[in-house]
């Protein structure tokens, strides 16, 4: 729909990304699912961390914040899309489209940013055990990870600061909720260079995100000859989990951010596609291959089962008694 008068202000944005689903239903009730669990899942590992003094240790303190960085990137616009397939919630207004906007750019930034520092602590924890623990202490750990959240809310601010001056021609947005390259095209200038520079940013902090990650590998696995094989055990299931969650976030990004830049066409529904998969995919991985694959909160999980089983078991005896 256009706008007579481009200097009239919005109120409200129509999220028109999912006009060409067949069944929307049965694809919001599959992506609500998805997001509940994902949510719960990571809900589950920040709960165990903080409740136990036993896990307040620099490695699960990372894993407690990559669960925080789930929710919060997950939250940042499934329940919009989820809205508009199962509710017919299709209208945003203005300034929840920016604040929608703003909040998945830091999500997504500090998805990144997470796996570099969980990478980062692996490594120091295998070239250098015995001094791992005065490199890396609780509180060195939780201000580094601040400045990260810092910086990462600085980069988001990019988006706000080119499209928020902007006269908008358009209510309709082509995508399924308001990420920088929906809101762009709703504009009344050529977004083209606004997509350059966005994607400049983008491509940077993917590669140098993506570059150091497979450079603390090829750090660890150079120390891997000097190591035991209990040791080396204790890496590779570290290495395994953690290289899980790279490729749920990266796959999808390296095709949409760089490929696409590099003549790689296509469609809307694709796109979309991958869009959905970098929110959803890494937010439902990462708290379940932490959970199941970390030692001691897979035990903490095991030993609140056995409690409930022993609980229903004892009361189904005092039934028959």
């Amino acid at each position: 729909m256009s706008l007579q008068n481009a200097s009239i202000k919005l109120t409200h944005f129509i999220i028109g990304g999912f006009d060409t689903v067949k069944r929307p239903v049965a694809v919001g009730v599959v992506m609500l699912i998805t997001y509940l669990l994902a949510v719960f899942a990571s809900l589950v590992n920040i709960i165990f961390i903080v409740s136990d003094k036993q896990l307040h240790k620099p490695m699960y303190l990372l894993i407690c914040n990559l669960a925080v960085v789930d929710v919060f990137y997950a939250s940042s616009a499934t329940p919009t899309m989820i809205g508009v397939l199962l509710a017919g919630v299709n209208t945003i207004s203005y300034v929840e489209c920016l604040i929608q906007m703003y909040v998945y750019q830091v999500g997504a930034t500090m998805e990144m940013f997470s796996l570099t520092i969980m990478a980062f602590d692996r490594l120091i924890a295998i070239i250098c055990p015995l001094q791992y623990h005065s490199y890396l202490t609780n509180t060195r750990t939780l201000v580094f990870t601040y400045i990260v959240w810092i910086v990462a809310c600085s980069f988001g601010l990019f988006s706000l600061v080119t499209a928020t001056p902007l006269p908008h021609c358009y209510l309709r947005l082509r995508y399924t909720f308001c990420d920088y390259a929906a809101v762009m095209r709703t504009t009344c200038v050529n977004p083209e260079k606004y997509f350059n520079q966005i994607a400049m940013l983008s491509v940077f902090l993917s590669f140098s995100t993506f570059i150091f990650i497979c450079l603390s590998y090829c750090g660890i696995l150079f120390f891997v000859k000097i190591l035991s094989n209990n040791d080396k055990k204790k890496m590779g299931s570290t290495l395994v989990s953690h290289l899980i969650c790279v490729i749920c976030l990266y796959s999808p990004l390296i095709i949409i951010v760089i490929f696409t830049r590099f003549g790689v066409a296509l469609t809307l529904e694709e796109r979309q596609g991958l869009l959905i998969g970098t929110i959803l995919g890494p937010s439902l991985v990462n708290p379940f291959v932490y959970c199941l694959r970390t030692k001691e909160i897979k035990s903490k999980i095991f030993k609140i089962f056995r409690k409930i089983n022993t609980g229903h078991i004892n009361g189904a005896r005092g039934s028959f008694c």
